[in-house]
This record gives structure tokens, sequence and C-alpha cells, in this order.
């Protein structure tokens, strides 16, 4: 897949805000998501429920840096249903946001995605 820097005024390797809406921010949002679920001890899968803030820097690939709320869903882990597919948790006492920073690097040419920082709180 060929990604398009946000702007063309950017010069490799300063950090530049990036719409939240954009869908490879999103995208990126859900490998940083994937990467929680995978590590965390929650019955549970979270999902984004919000991506507060987004930058964007062009390093060997794009690096994503972003701040993003997450919440815990209907899906239990062992089911492994796309989370696409999840709705957020209704039930008073199982709901549950977290407030996460994500950096994920993608190299689009050598299709992998690598997540150096992921912190949940």
């Amino acid at each position: 897949t060929h990604v398009t820097p946000p702007h063309s005024t950017i010069r490799p390797g300063f950090p530049v805000p990036v719409n939240t809406n954009n869908p490879e921010v999103r995208r990126a949002a859900r490998f940083g998501v994937y990467r929680y679920n995978n590590s965390s001890n929650d019955l549970f899968l979270f999902k984004e429920s919000q991506i507060k803030e987004a930058m964007v820097q062009i390093v060997r690939g794009l690096k994503y840096m972003l701040h993003v709320e997450i919440k815990r869903t209907v899906c239990e882990k062992r089911d492994h249903p796309s989370l696409d597919s999840c709705h957020f948790q209704r039930e008073k006492n199982l709901q549950q946001m977290l407030r996460c920073y994500f950096e994920v690097w993608i190299t689009p040419w050598t299709h992998k995605v690598h997540i150096p920082v992921s912190h949940c709180h």
C-alpha cells in the first residue's frame, strides 16, 4: 500500500500534526490497540473510542505518535472477532476507558509495523 504524506511541505524528521480522521491515522491507532489487547490480561477486547491527537514523522517510513482513548468492548478475547463488529461495553460495572499513547512505525514497502511505545493508563 502506498501512503502519501499528509502534506507535500513536510520535511523528513519533523513531526507534524495530522487529522485524527485520516484513514492511515485510524489504521495506526488500530495497530496500537492490537498491541494493547495482546499484552493485557483483560478478558475483553478493547477498541479505540477516540483519537485525541495525532502527529506523523517521516523516518524511513511513517511514525505515528497518537493519543488515543480506548474502551472495553463486549467481545471476549478468546472469541477473536473482528474489532469492527465489537460494540462498547454497556454494563456499568464492566465499562472501562483508558488513555493511551502509541508510537506506530509503518514501513509500507516492507509491509512491516513496529510499535516501540505503547502506554495505557
